[in-house]
């Protein structure tokens, strides 16, 4: 199978579509960041970091990624600043692969885990509930059995949004009153689903961040009580950031990587943005994978990350 054998033609026009702003931002700015120079020197380097710093790419990564053309350069002696672009690509594709992130060919989850538990984590105001919406589509229309676990017990509104998305998805819903245990409502989703067959159960949990210890003990207890249902459960801890915020997505990175153990990353609202390198930098920073970017409103516009059609995308074919 070729490697871009099956991103769709309509896949890539969203993806080009929701990264436009970052695009448009980042492609300025190396434009001006190479004005009137016929290979790269020195100075094209530091307008460069500059650049991607500025993009929100984060300072440790941007240093990495320079560091990796400086040797470029050195190793090839002269390096046009027509071909930096393609060089900038490969780097980054390059990093990405190297945490983990591994280009995803449709929604799918392990056919040895069933139910495939997935515990989704973030703050308010992120898109967390339509997150987890539009990944019940998605397996859904995969021909997977969905359950949705409300877990987020202290939002009304959190609750209601969950139901609505049950509702337009086709999916049952585990609920209980306001103010339950989150665990408990966790733990009833996950009985439920594990007797009547479901393939993949989504528990959404609350996302305060005030008090780092109690939420890494509200967290790790929902995850125990889990365990009493499903041995190995939760498989997959998916953090959802907004990726409009930029380095403020860092800092919430860093809080929920602190309070439990993530490994899977979703960054929505790319296609409101210019923002969209902070995919690359909390991918790098964190060693975690990048799993879903949320591209738009709509139903299709969460997508699987693809690493080399995102690079491609941002700096050109």
């Amino acid at each position: 199978m070729g490697i871009f054998s099956f991103f769709s033609k309509e896949k890539k026009e969203t993806l080009d579509k929701g990264l436009s702003k970052t695009k448009e931002n980042v492609f300025s700015k190396i434009t001006r960041a190479i004005a009137g120079k016929s290979k790269v020197d020195d100075e094209v380097l530091d307008n460069l970091e500059e650049v991607l710093i500025t993009s929100d790419v984060g300072v440790d990564t941007t240093l990495k990624i320079i560091s990796r053309i400086e040797d470029r350069v050195a190793r090839d002696k002269y390096v046009t600043t027509a071909e930096l672009t393609a060089i900038l690509r490969e780097e980054i594709a390059s990093l990405l692969t190297e945490n983990h992130t591994e280009d995803l060919e449709s929604f799918t989850v392990p056919e040895d885990k069933k139910p495939y538990v997935i515990m989704v984590v973030g703050v308010n105001g992120v898109g967390k509930t339509t997150t987890i919406g539009k990944l019940a589509y998605q397996f859904k229309k995969a021909g997977k059995k969905v359950y949705l676990g409300a877990a987020d017990t202290f939002r009304a509104a959190a609750v209601e949004q969950l139901v609505i998305w049950s509702e337009r998805v086709g999916v049952p819903v585990v609920k209980q009153k306001m103010g339950s245990d989150p665990a408990s409502v966790a733990f009833d989703t996950l009985s439920s689903a594990k007797a009547n067959g479901a393939d993949v159960v989504i528990i959404d949990t609350a996302g305060r961040l005030h008090n780092k210890i109690n939420l890494m003990n509200e967290l790790t207890k929902i995850k125990n009580v889990m365990k009493k249902v499903v041995a190995d459960a939760p498989h997959e801890v998916l953090l959802v950031l907004d990726g409009s915020t930029g380095q403020n997505a860092f800092e919430q990175a860093k809080q929920f990587t602190a309070a439990t153990e993530v490994n899977a990353l979703a960054v929505t609202k790319l296609d409101g943005t210019a923002k969209g390198g902070v995919v690359i930098g909390i991918s790098d920073h964190f060693r975690i994978p990048v799993k879903y970017i949320g591209l738009g409103e709509g139903m299709e516009d969460l997508q699987v990350f693809n690493r080399k059609e995102f690079v491609n995308s941002l700096f050109g074919e």
